[in-house]
């Protein structure tokens, strides 16, 4: 689902709101090393938060039918990512590992990568993003069960606050086969495949 942008601001007001953070923190913006900061920030915005602007069917509407009948896991692991935390537009750095049962479908590997940068490219809380990644392979490719794991460094802690560096996040998100509490076989084989 594309998120919407509810009031679109100007470059040159997102670039005058950047000059008013610069004089916060207790510096001039008309000092030379500060002039091009504002510009140089409002394009890094753009960057850091260009998933606003996108959809997972950008990426999960083509799908492959002819895979013989391959019905096992499909695993794509250590997809490195930065986002930005929603609370304070911290840096939130990690790895996601994305896991699905086909049927009779799957999706190039490329547009795993593209989905998570996706939902990482937008204000996020760790929680959401692993359900957004998940319910967005649920809807694209109707698979028989999809697990995914998020592991991450909330720079929103290890720079400010408790100040605790060492510290990671982590969060998972099971459906269908991967989710039955009866047999938690596919569950396990996924993480020992992430080396969990």
């Amino acid at each position: 689902m594309r998120a919407k942008t509810p009031n679109a601001v100007s470059e040159e007001d997102a670039e005058q709101a950047v000059r008013t953070l610069i004089r916060f923190a207790g510096d001039d913006p008309r000092r030379e090393g500060l002039l091009d900061t504002p510009a140089r920030v409002v394009r890094a915005f753009k960057e850091y938060y260009k998933g606003y602007r996108e959809n997972p069917e950008d990426y999960l509407t083509r799908f492959f039918q002819e895979v013989e009948n391959y019905d096992d896991i499909v695993l794509l692991r250590d997809i490195a990512f930065a986002s930005h935390c929603e609370h304070h537009m911290a840096p939130i750095t990690g790895v996601v590992h994305i896991a699905y049962l086909p049927h009779k479908r799957v999706v190039g590997i490329s547009k795993l990568v593209r989905l998570t940068e996706m939902y990482t490219r937008r204000l996020q809380i760790q929680e959401k993003l692993t359900a957004q990644i998940s319910r967005a392979l649920e809807e694209a490719l109707k698979p028989r069960g999809t697990a995914v794991f998020v592991e991450a460094t909330h720079h929103c802690m290890t720079t400010r606050g408790v100040q605790q560096t060492k510290v990671k996040m982590v969060t998972s998100k099971y459906s269908g086969a991967f989710a039955s509490k009866d047999d938690r076989a596919l569950q396990n084989e996924f993480l020992r495949a992430i080396g969990k």
